[in-house]
């Protein structure tokens, strides 16, 4: 996270998603499957399906900042 980045809440989009998604993608799945403003003060974890890949996406001042974590050698829970 940015220093100063406020973040009240997580939410995890259980369902994996397609991975191609990038921000503009990732933002209407939070808008429109999760119903959430993704301009609010929350990150938004997104997993894929072999579940060694997770995406965060969250709004930072005046745009989205979007993290990619991959594992080499095991999943996500």
């Amino acid at each position: 996270m940015h220093p100063g980045c406020n973040i009240g809440q997580v939410y995890l989009c259980r369902e994996p998603i397609d991975f191609c998604k990038s921000i503009n993608g990732l933002s209407v799945l939070v808008e429109q499957k999760l119903g959430l403003n993704p301009f609010g003060a929350a990150l938004y974890v997104f997993v894929n399906r072999q579940r060694n890949k997770l995406k965060v996406l969250y709004w930072h001042r005046n745009g989205f900042c979007l993290w990619l974590k991959r594992l080499e050698a095991e999943k996500f829970a």
